[in-house]
């Protein structure tokens, strides 16, 4: 038996669908196949942005076809669409023909699911909180050399315009010694970068242990490896987690803290707790204390009752911050928010305007900063292959892509490239 399993979102998503096909091949089914040729089909959905929602029910819908030819296929339908609020309903009514949908929190159920299915004919569903924050689920990991380990689940800070408190739950932290006893034997294991997750991983908290702490203990385990987390919410970002990046070379100098936007008004109605006064001090905390760091960002355009003047001032802060590049994103209504129902929703052809200029803003910062790269060389750790360049590719430590050619396989190993030339966020170059 084989499975196919489409995600959508954030890499929080991506070790997800790795846990989900560590479940998979765990009752039997011994690999991924094209979804013509699967016995089950799993969307990992994701609702933050309603284009994800929007492509996930267009893909669950082309499957009609295939579904009425066989008949014995299994569709599953996961992540955070399915446990938001009437969606398993809406889903059901849409697409009959699908068989499970699963919550959040029950993403190891599945396989119980399965084994239900089997023995009814209407679609089995479970979308039920639960208290623990270990799933017990064994990952299969199909991004060496990276790997992606999970420090918290759920979110309690309840932005406005974002719906992942409602469809993930309130936050909760693993414990510190599983989470140690992970990395260890992933570095054991040969991943070369390690990745911590969750919604805030600055309000990680397992007893005395808070997240500089955590992270400290972390870079401390033996092995050459990179060590990265996401994401860290302004509003707790501290001294304290900057000196422990100041202290370990393994601990990548590449901060990434969402602003979502440059007006202190905005960000108020945003419910982000912080000014831009605010967030550009610790951007200068981070600055002074790690001077050859750089910084990515979350921006959002177009949030209710925004003027262009504060939209102005979202693409001042993206000079005097000096972002080395940004995720951009027009604002989304997100049922169930407070900023759902708000006045003054901003008309899309305004947001879509504002957001093509702020996109520039920031291609222009990353344009900038890659062209200082040429002619020096950096560490690129080796991560695929691409076909259609042929060539290797890799990031170096402040996270841009390396392209480079090589005449042996080389993906999972660190190596010095002299870069030649760039292009947007991408290097290119040969290897010394």
């Amino acid at each position: 038996m084989k499975y196919h399993i489409v995600t959508y979102g954030c890499q929080m998503n991506v070790h997800e669908s790795e846990k989900i096909a560590g479940l998979l091949r765990g009752i039997g089914y011994t690999g991924e196949a094209p979804a013509e040729d699967a016995d089950i089909i799993v969307f990992n959905t994701c609702c933050i942005r309603e284009n994800a929602e929007n492509h996930a029910f267009g893909n669950i819908g082309a499957l009609k076809k295939l579904k009425r030819r066989r008949k014995g296929m299994l569709i599953a339908v996961g992540g955070c669409m399915a446990q938001e609020e009437g969606k398993a309903a809406l889903l059901v009514k849409k697409f009959p023909f699908i068989d499970i949908i699963f919550g959040t929190h029950n993403v190891a159920e599945l396989p119980a699911l399965i084994e239900r299915k089997k023995r009814e004919k209407k679609v089995v569903s479970l979308l039920q909180d639960r208290a623990e924050t270990e799933d017990g689920a064994e990952a299969f990991r199909t991004s060496y050399p990276n790997a992606w380990v999970n420090i918290t689940y759920g979110c309690n800070n309840f932005c406005t315009y974002c719906i992942v408190p409602y469809v993930r739950g309130r936050e909760k932290s693993r414990s510190a010694e599983r989470i140690l006893e992970e990395v260890r034997t992933l570095v054991a294991a040969g991943y070369k970068e390690i990745t911590l997750l969750g919604q805030n991983v600055n309000s990680y908290r397992d007893g005395d242990t808070d997240f500089p702490a955590l992270l400290d203990r972390v870079a401390s385990v033996e092995g050459k490896f990179r060590l990265r987390f996401m994401t860290s919410h302004p509003k707790d970002f501290s001294s304290a987690l900057v000196a422990v990046m100041k202290k370990h070379d393994k601990i990548c100098n590449l901060l990434h803290l969402p602003a979502q936007s440059g007006s202190t008004r905005i960000l108020s109605l945003m419910n982000r707790r912080y000014t831009r006064e605010e967030y550009l001090e610790k951007v200068a905390l981070f600055r002074r204390e790690i001077p050859d760091g750089e910084l990515t960002t979350d921006l959002i355009v177009g949030f209710p009752t925004e003027t262009e003047e504060e939209f102005g001032e979202t693409l001042s802060l993206v000079k005097e911050a000096d972002f080395s590049s940004a995720f951009t994103f027009i604002y989304s209504p997100r049922t169930g928010t407070k900023a759902a129902a708000m006045e003054g929703q901003i008309p899309e052809a305004v947001s879509k305007a504002r957001i093509a200029r702020l996109i520039e803003q920031v291609n222009e910062n990353t344009r900038r900063k890659s062209e200082k790269y040429v002619g020096k060389t950096i560490e690129v750790l080796c991560e695929d292959f691409d076909e259609k360049k042929g060539m290797y590719l890799g990031r170096e430590p402040l996270g841009r892509m390396g392209y480079f050619p090589c005449a042996t396989n080389c993906v999972g190993e660190f190596v010095q490239m002299k870069v030649t030339r760039a292009n947007g966020v991408s290097l290119y170059g040969e290897l010394v």
